[in-house]
């Protein structure tokens, strides 16, 4: 099990390493492992929810490793969101059709923006989760 401080410092080193100044917290109500909130430039994290999408898939990797590769997919939201101008007012106002594809372009895109980040080593990894993540349903998965 990682703590808060282990989580700390793999953000703390990899936002040094590629020189970006976003700034992180902790959020122990956030549902998620991780995000990334454009209005704050933050990046915040729940540690019981990154150790427990961990536990939910079954590749070889350290900890340490999976949260980096959890990291790299959330800056990949940053730089979506530094690249490309979304109206993010469709989140909110939207038909469900326009709300779905804004939600499915915004994920492609942090994925793939997140990949050019990934060190070599971890590229498949990366790859792996990412297939695996599209096989969650009500954050289980659903192939095992």
């Amino acid at each position: 099990m990682l703590y808060i401080w282990n989580i700390e410092k793999i953000i703390d080193d990899t936002l040094e390493k590629h020189n970006l100044n976003i700034n992180y917290e902790i959020n122990n109500k956030l549902a998620v492992p991780m995000s990334y909130n454009v209005s704050t430039n933050t990046i915040k994290f729940n540690y019981l929810q990154v150790n427990s999408y961990i536990n939910k898939f079954r590749i070889n990797e350290t900890d340490e490793n999976f949260v980096k590769i959890i990291l790299y997919r959330v800056l990949g939201y940053y730089f979506d969101f530094k690249k490309n101008k979304h109206d993010l007012r469709i989140l909110m106002y939207g038909e469900d059709d326009e709300i779905k594809k804004l939600k499915t372009i915004i994920e492609t895109n942090a994925w793939e923006y997140g990949r050019t980040l990934v060190p070599e080593q971890l590229l498949s990894s990366y790859d792996q989760v990412r297939e695996l993540d599209k096989t969650l349903i009500n954050g289980k998965l659903t192939n095992i």
